[in-house]
């Protein structure tokens, strides 16, 4: 028998599977490389590349909770961050444009737009109720479309003085108001308030405003400084304040200072679109002017609608902020069962403030009641005052 031909096959060597001489197995110096946007060209790419910055430095400074939280974003984190950011005119937190807006997909590309159908891309601690917490939103992001298609027939009627056309776009807004109200019913369903408000809610929350940590967060490579940046917020969705605009609804200083500060928290595009609102003639003085008994109707239907919206929301937030809160504060020594330990685990920074760093009911209430005083002075005296 011949011997076997040597030469025929290859020096069986470790390199050739990764293997090294030195550590085995072990990677030897593993790359940190510092990631660059560079690549990233389109709106989308950016807007996704922000939201997974976002989860990630989410969950990095508030994954041992409220105490010891880190003072410094790693620069490998932080400078890709910024450039994200910058090149979207979005702060570098997570944001409702991005856990909301851009952080939805289909399970079924071609079935519905409905809860069923609908998962996220990035979520966070909270299982069902973070999916649950984030699509509902959505879904009230989605019942605003038809009222939004009519703000520019609203705004072209009253420049030409059509009085119908008017009328008829307010009655599409009015709806898509009760709508929203509708959809937002559906967070008693899908969100478990002892997970939003022990487990979940701290991962929405900012460095601005908040005592865990009252200096901000220092962006390693970005600035030697700490920055200071307000967590996610209702009102950092671009739709009320779309409608505020249109329906001349004003707001007291301080309330108004906080909304107007959540606008630096949205897209560009949407920011400008409410200023570019705001600058229309107005629509109550257009409505006060005229003799359309249908068009005072419509017009009035719309503020009563944000107006009940705005009641609902407040039930909401009592319901996985202010109870809860009140029970965390029974329970904050005892662990006697799932949900009080839950409950117990979450900030007591934050038992009276929203994550974008607002006394919530106070200021709740005080947007509610200003909202009152969009209406016109007829029906305006008839509406009984709120608790």
């Amino acid at each position: 028998m011949a011997a076997p031909d040597s030469d025929s096959k290859p020096f069986f060597s470790l390199d050739s599977y990764h293997v090294s001489e030195e550590l085995g197995f072990i990677l030897p110096d593993p790359l940190m490389p510092l990631l660059s946007s560079q690549f990233l060209q389109k709106h989308r790419e950016l807007r996704l590349a922000h939201l997974a910055l976002s989860v990630m430095t989410m969950g990095y400074v508030w994954q041992e909770g409220e105490n010891n939280t880190v003072e410094m974003l790693p620069h490998n984190l932080a400078v890709p961050y910024w450039e994200v950011s910058q090149r979207l005119g979005l702060p570098p937190i997570l944001t409702h444009a991005d856990a909301v807006l851009a952080n939805w997909k289909k399970k079924d590309p071609e079935g519905p737009f409905d809860m069923e159908n609908l998962g996220l891309l990035f979520s966070l601690p909270g299982g069902d109720s973070v999916r649950g917490f984030f699509m509902v939103t959505l879904l009230v992001e989605l019942a605003a479309v038809p009222a939004l298609r009519n703000i520019p027939v609203v705004i072209n009627g009253v420049r030409c003085g059509d009085t119908e056309a008017v009328a008829t776009a307010l009655d599409a807004v009015c709806q898509s108001l009760q709508d929203m109200t509708d959809a937002l019913k559906l967070m008693q369903v899908y969100v478990e308030p002892s997970v939003f408000y022990g487990i979940m809610r701290i991962y929405l929350s900012g460095w601005k405003d908040n005592p865990c940590m009252p200096k901000g967060l220092v962006y390693e490579g970005v600035r030697a400084e700490p920055m200071e940046f307000s967590g996610g917020s209702a009102a950092q969705s671009s739709l009320l304040h779309c409608f505020d605009e249109l329906l001349g609804v004003k707001h007291e200083a301080k309330s108004g200072a906080f909304l107007t500060r959540m606008r630096n928290y949205m897209p560009p595009a949407h920011r400008q679109l409410i200023q570019d609102i705001s600058s229309q003639p107005s629509l109550k003085s257009f409505v006060q002017q005229q003799a359309s008994e249908r068009l005072h109707r419509a017009f009035q239907h719309c503020v009563t609608k944000l107006l009940a919206l705005r009641g609902y929301h407040i039930n909401v937030v009592s319901r996985f902020i202010t109870v809860p809160a009140a029970r965390a504060r029974q329970l904050r020594h005892q662990r006697q069962e799932l949900e009080a330990e839950m409950i117990s685990r979450a900030p007591a920074a934050l038992e009276e403030r929203g994550t974008g760093g607002s006394g919530i009911m106070t200021f709740l209430k005080t947007v509610r009641d200003q909202t009152k005083d969009a209406l016109l002075p007829e029906m305006s005296k008839d509406m009984k005052p709120h608790s």
